[in-house]
């Protein structure tokens, strides 16, 4: 999990640098979730044919040779090399995110929202690591500014492709993994599947349009230090995992619908924050608040996901909600530099207010499921 925030701090910050237009300036970010989006069906796929710790490990190898290369990017100030670099850095995120999931069928149902929220602790040790490499290894070489970063991502990932060789692919009972597989829009119909779809929706969207606006609003437009953003970005990456320390405790103990709501409520709050004034407190409490709205939100959203699909149902299922959350992801990257530079910061926090009224519209309405 430490690749995503070291591109989102400095990925726009390059692509300002190396794009040949402003607005192309968060280009490499959209090109990391835009990666990410196009491998979640494939990567769900191949982890249905090879399995989990394989399917991970191909992932991370891939995102290794992909680092490198934007490394060499960065030296030879190659924008669109560095952009492709970045799709693919991307893609492994796409085998990252069924990190979830793979948790999730390892324990029995009652412990799947703690399975769920344990398993993004790592988001914890990543919002710190990624932005502590990138600080500290901007220089790191003679070959060129920012190149360091990537080679230290670089190493990240082949320690974690040696880690995943001890993962132990679960295996379902005869009785689970067999029986009647429906198609795939009677699986989308039902409500928990399309209430589940939805807040994972909101949460990347607003999230990814925010958090990958910031470092170009507060280091580029608004002349605050790389350290100060850095710290802003971090704080918000760790705020985004460390309420999973508590979160499944906290769906078990009130139920979804009061969490999914309460972070929705969250996000609501973030928004009004970064509408009061642009100074470096109200830049951090928004991007803190924006971090544990989502996780509310997003974890709730995954957890009554695992409701709606029987488990020989599981990889397909998996698949289009993590194409469609992603894709959306991707199209909030990809429009933040074109909004930040064209119509400022407070339309990008107005833009999310309709949404997040529709998602707490839809929780309201939903019908109530065992854990709600």
């Amino acid at each position: 999990m430490s690749g995503a925030p070291i591109l989102i701090l400095i990925g726009g910050i390059i692509g300002t640098e190396l794009a040949p237009y402003p607005s192309w300036a968060t280009l490499p970010i959209a090109s990391m979730v835009t990666g990410l989006a196009l491998c979640t069906i494939p990567a769900s796929l191949l982890m249905k044919r090879i399995g989990r710790r394989y399917g991970f490990i191909v992932g991370v190898a891939v995102a290794a040779l992909a680092s490198l290369g934007a490394a060499y990017a960065i030296m030879h100030h190659n924008f669109l090399l560095f952009c492709l670099a970045a799709t693919l850095i991307g893609g492994n995120i796409a085998f990252v995110q069924q990190y979830r999931f793979a948790a999730a069928e390892s324990v029995e149902s009652p412990h799947t929202a703690k399975a769920i929220s344990f398993v993004l602790l790592g988001g914890i040790a990543g919002g710190y690591l990624g932005p502590e490499i990138a600080k500290r290894t901007i220089d790191w070489l003679e070959y060129g500014k920012y190149t360091g970063p990537f080679i230290g991502l670089t190493g990240l990932y082949l320690l974690t492709a040696i880690l995943l060789f001890f993962l132990r692919d679960v295996k379902y009972k005869e009785s689970e993994a067999t029986g009647e597989e429906r198609p795939l829009p009677v699986i989308i119909k039902q409500p928990l599947y399309y209430t589940a779809l939805l807040a994972g929706v909101i949460s990347y969207g607003i999230m990814s349009l925010l958090m990958t606006a910031t470092p170009i609003n507060m280091h580029i437009l608004c002349g605050f230090s790389l350290e100060d953003t850095a710290w802003v970005i971090q704080s918000h990456v760790i705020a985004m995992y460390f309420p999973s320390l508590f979160t499944g405790y906290l769906v078990n103990r009130f139920g979804l619908f009061k969490i999914m709501a309460s972070g929705v409520l969250i996000l609501l709050v973030c928004l009004g924050v970064g509408l009061i004034a642009a100074k470096l407190l109200h830049y951090w409490l928004a991007l803190v608040l924006l971090g544990v709205g989502w996780n509310f939100l997003f974890v709730g959203g995954t957890i009554l996901l695992t409701q709606s699909y029987r488990p020989v149902e599981r990889f397909k299922s998996q698949a289009l909600n993590d194409f469609v959350i992603f894709g959306i992801q991707a199209i909030s990257s990809l429009s933040a530099g074109t909004l930040i530079y064209f119509g400022g910061w407070e339309m990008l926090n107005y833009l999310s207010m309709p949404l997040l009224a529709v998602m707490l519209l839809v929780l309201l309405l939903r019908p109530r499921s065992k854990h709600s």
